[in-house]
């Protein structure tokens, strides 16, 4: 997958407004409303992110989950940073969080 360039990042982000970018990274923290609804988020996000074959990093501190992601292979952002990050929202909004 193509790195995007910074036009394309900033156009993206528009579309992610929870999510900030940090470098070659985006990131987001979500609060969940308990530690079981946080690792409920963490395993619905490795699903999708199994099924996408991209995978965040991820900080779990109690009920609040430190994400970021970046397309390693590319060297920076990739559409599928965004794609994940859309599903990663999608997820959380599910959970209350």
């Amino acid at each position: 997958m193509d790195r995007l360039d910074e036009e394309a990042i900033t156009t993206r982000l528009a579309d992610v407004p929870e999510w900030r970018r940090e470098g070659d990274e985006i990131r987001r923290t979500v609060t969940a409303p308990d530690f079981r609804t946080a690792i409920a988020i963490v395993n619905d996000v490795a699903e999708q992110a199994e099924n996408l074959n991209h995978h965040p990093d991820i900080d779990i501190r109690w009920r609040r989950l430190h994400l970021a992601l970046s397309t390693h292979d590319a060297g920076g952002l990739t559409e599928m940073d965004f794609r994940l990050a859309a599903r990663i929202d999608a997820i959380a909004a599910d959970h209350g969080a």
